[in-house]
């Protein structure tokens, strides 16, 4: 079995933030000093933004490098940020990466082309290759993200290990989003000196027990502490059972109350006293009786 690379300068506990928004449904810039500040709190080794949850292809280029300077200007002391930069356009893909990087962030987060759902392997291996080759500075990162049932496009791990061989030094690894502990285990063996990040907190002890670096994930911006737990638990050996078996029930809660981003909005404003941010169309803000009855299941849950 693989050893976690708990060593990689990209291991840890990643909250897979929301976007806060205001009621107009524009950016709201000046609401990340204390998200990011709850979440470094709670005990978040950073965050990505505008991937999934943060309903990054929501939003234009303009607003996602707003978005990204208005995060840069409020990190925490010692907090790591990971920006969602894929789109379609190579082009975008580029600047959206060069300007994360330029604001500091440690790492982008990648999705493939998601249009071109045939794209041959060498066809994604060309693509990628350009992307890190005219965006990814030295001393900065790569991630894959694999997140095949919304993106219509895997990474096999043949294309993520030529690319770990052709840049050691500047592709990182990969999100694996499937929930699958097969998967992430085969990606974790087959991408030694990587890190390989599960995206579904239930696997958040059996994937660093199959050599995952860590997690980044969408309940993070709700239970980062149990997350953390983990983490440490696992580094120091101790008892942490408890704590998975709340983010098992943590975790069951939210997916069975989708979409993700309405839900995890409507509960940091009821259990966390945040604003209460809108999503962005075409998903729907939740309405009083789902808020009800999200609540009432936390209830629960340990706080």
């Amino acid at each position: 079995m693989p050893t976690p690379n708990l060593t990689h300068p990209l291991s840890g506990i990643y909250t897979a933030s929301v976007t806060p928004l205001t009621a107009a449904g524009a950016p709201d810039l000046a609401a990340w000093p204390a998200l990011l500040g709850f979440f470094a709190q709670r005990g978040a080794h950073g965050a990505l933004l505008l991937g999934t949850t943060g309903e990054g292809t929501s939003f234009s280029a303009a607003e996602r490098v707003d978005i990204f300077k208005a995060a840069a200007a409020a990190r925490p002391e010692e907090f790591r940020l990971l920006a969602g930069t894929g789109t379609p356009s190579l082009s975008e893909t580029i600047a959206l990466n060069q300007a994360a990087y330029d604001l500091g962030f440690e790492a982008t987060v990648v999705l493939p082309p998601y249009f071109v759902r045939n794209a041959s392997e060498d066809g994604l291996f060309d693509w990628y290759s350009k992307v890190i080759e005219e965006s990814v500075p030295g001393g900065r990162w790569l991630l894959g993200y694999h997140i095949p049932a919304v993106s219509g496009v895997p990474l096999p791990l043949s294309l993520l290990q030529r690319l770990h061989a052709a840049y050691p030094t500047r592709f990182a690894g990969l999100k694996d989003s499937t929930g699958d502990l097969a998967s992430a285990a085969a990606y974790a063996e087959g991408l030694p000196g990587c890190a390989v990040l599960v995206g579904n907190d239930k696997l958040m002890t059996s994937g660093l027990q199959a050599g995952a670096a860590g997690a980044i994930t969408a309940l993070a911006n709700l239970r980062c502490a149990e997350l953390r737990a983990v983490y440490e638990g696992f580094l120091w050996n101790t008892e942490t059972s408890t704590h998975q078996a709340t983010l098992d029930a943590a975790r069951a809660a939210m997916d069975a109350m989708p979409p993700a981003p309405a839900y995890l909005k409507a509960m940091l404003h009821t259990q966390h006293r945040m604003p209460l941010w809108p999503v962005r169309s075409p998903l729907r803000d939740f309405v009083p009786e789902q808020t009800t009855a999200a609540s009432a299941a936390l209830q629960l849950l340990p706080a």
